[in-house]
């Protein structure tokens, strides 16, 4: 199962009747990130994407629903890394979630983009820390 129908998979009853069957490959190298960053990475990308863009393993949600689900996948990357003791992640994701949402607040969504690629590189060369 790909990253992406993995996150599909663990986001929840309330979000699976959105999924899509096929979302398509991931952003980010797995092989770089491993398979617990590269998973978050996803959840909280495709959070992002609920809030700002089109979501890639999720479809037919209004506006509300999408906001919410955003938030929620947020949360379910972070917390993974919570529960992992992978502190300097979470507080590079918590970063890179206010860096991307001030970055759209000023329309200049190309620096959302750039923070995403940055952040991926720093997380794939820095090892989990527990």
């Amino acid at each position: 199962m790909t990253a992406l129908g993995r996150l599909a998979a663990a986001a929840g009853p309330a979000l699976s009747a959105h999924a899509v069957p096929d979302p398509g490959p991931p952003r980010f190298d797995g092989n770089l990130l491993g398979p617990e960053r590269l998973f978050v990475m996803e959840a909280v990308y495709e959070g992002y994407l609920m809030h700002y863009g089109d979501p890639r393993a999720f479809a037919g949600m209004d506006d509300d629903l999408k906001l919410l689900a955003g938030d929620s996948l947020y949360a379910l990357g972070l917390e993974r890394l919570a529960v992992a003791g992978d502190l300097e992640a979470v507080a590079e994701l918590s970063d890179l979630i206010s860096a991307c949402a001030r970055a759209q607040a000023e329309g200049r969504p190309e620096l959302a983009e750039a923070r995403w690629d940055e952040s991926a590189r720093l997380l794939s060369s820095t090892p989990p820390r527990r």
